[in-house]
């Protein structure tokens, strides 16, 4: 998820803390509205499975990798 924080923190200009409560805003919120087998692969890519060699499925649903 620190991937999602970065990104969010570089594109908008906010400090790393107030991107991290965005994230977690905007992640939790997905979390309450998706079905739950898509719930559930959200909490798979935003604990470890976020960051992967090469993109996850986070870059790809933010259309770039983040650096």
């Amino acid at each position: 998820m620190n991937e999602i924080v970065h990104l969010v923190a570089q594109k908008t200009g906010l400090s790393e803390e107030k991107a991290q409560q965005a994230t977690e805003v905007v992640i939790n919120y997905l979390k309450d509205k998706l079905p739950g087998p898509l719930a559930s692969q959200l909490n798979q890519f935003t604990g470890s499975a976020a960051s992967t060699e090469g993109g996850g499925v986070l870059d790809r649903i933010f259309g770039e990798k983040a650096s």
